[in-house]
């Protein structure tokens, strides 16, 4: 049945663009024909790929007279549309309808060029969405379902949350044979290293940062005592506005980048051990162990932010703020419980 909904309204569209038809009037043509069958939103976020960039102006939100309703909103990014309706009120008529909103700090009055603006029609818009603008926002309609009809009132609760992308970057381990551990060659090695790497992946705008590096003495089964140099490093992407280097490319997605980039890493270490194995000469003192180099995935949520799915069901895999109750004192994936913290975004329990 749908399959043929379909196919008459692209035939409708083919016959209005051949009689001449302005494209907007066939364009309606088209599209009303799966409106009007699309089934009535009852979520209150949507869900996309990655990849896909959503505009929120496209986003409305619908409360719930039963329950107070969760809205996420990415920070300093505008807001969907949050209405002052059940759905059931959206596709009803309103007489004389009455909205206000009140949020953490009071009354929300509309006014130009405010962050938090509410339209003639009662939706709750904010335009550059900041981590101190999350909490409890009630909407109080008054309207009458008829004329004859007393006015009846509702009160609808949200509750909205800043999130925002998780800090995730790939960490590397890798190791060499090294010279004595005291010696100040592996320290001229260590940052020659680092700069080689931090230029090849620097036209991807992303960075290479050093966790640590240690030199040990190593006992081999059958070679005795070596020294090696242990190097745990990471490849993160670059804030593009801050960054030396700014993505301009049309694939500037983070995770895209950093793929590019952890190829790049494999490439160059492989390529080390072939240039060893082409070798007649002797090894140099400091060289790379063949097999050595690991990496994993690590998402990391920012300070006052933290993932869980159990409380955040429709947004898994955003680092979602703390709530009250709650804080997340360094780069970790979840917020810890502390029944003191009265603020959302703790990062410290106090």
């Amino acid at each position: 049945m749908e399959a043929s909904a379909s196919g008459r309204a692209w035939r409708t569209w083919r016959r209005a663009r051949a009689s001449g038809f302005p494209l907007s009037r066939a364009a309606i043509l088209l599209f009303s024909a799966f409106l009007v069958r699309a089934p009535p939103s009852v979520e209150y976020l949507v869900r996309f790929p990655r990849t896909f960039r959503l505009t929120q102006e496209s986003v409305k939100i619908v409360g719930s007279s039963n329950f107070p309703v969760k809205v996420y909103v990415m920070l300093h990014q505008k807001s969907p549309h949050v209405l002052c309706v059940t759905q059931r009120l959206r596709n009803s008529e309103l007489i004389d309808p009455s909205f206000q909103w009140h949020g953490p700090k009071g009354k929300i009055v509309s006014v130009e060029n405010s962050t938090a603006q509410v339209t003639s029609t009662g939706s709750l818009i904010f335009q550059n969405f900041e981590e101190a603008m999350s909490g409890v926002y009630t909407c109080f309609l008054e309207y009458k379902p008829t004329v004859e009809e007393i006015v009846k009132n509702l009160q609808l609760k949200y509750l909205v949350y800043a999130y925002r992308e998780p800090h995730y970057y790939y960490q590397f381990t890798a190791r060499y044979h090294a010279a004595p551990c005291n010696s100040i060659y592996n320290i001229s090695f260590e940052k020659k290293l680092l700069q080689i790497l931090s230029k090849l992946v620097l036209d991807l705008s992303c960075e290479i940062s050093l966790l640590k590096s240690e030199c040990h003495r190593v006992k081999m089964q059958r070679a005795g005592l070596q020294n090696e140099l242990f190097f745990t490093f990471s490849v993160s992407s670059l804030d593009t506005e801050k960054g030396p280097k700014p993505c301009t490319d049309h694939n500037c997605e983070s995770s895209k980048r950093l793929s590019k980039a952890k190829n790049l890493i494999e490439r160059f270490f492989n390529q080390q051990v072939e240039v060893l194995g082409r070798r007649s000469d002797p090894l140099p003192e400091i060289y790379y162990i063949e097999g050595t180099l690991q990496m994993v995935w690590i998402n990391r949520c920012f300070p006052g932010y933290g993932m869980n799915t159990l409380k955040h069901p429709k947004c898994p895999e955003c680092c979602v703020i703390c709530s009250p109750g709650s804080y997340n004192p360094r780069d970790g994936i979840h917020c810890l419980q502390c029944n003191s913290s009265l603020v959302y975004g703790a990062k410290a329990c106090v």
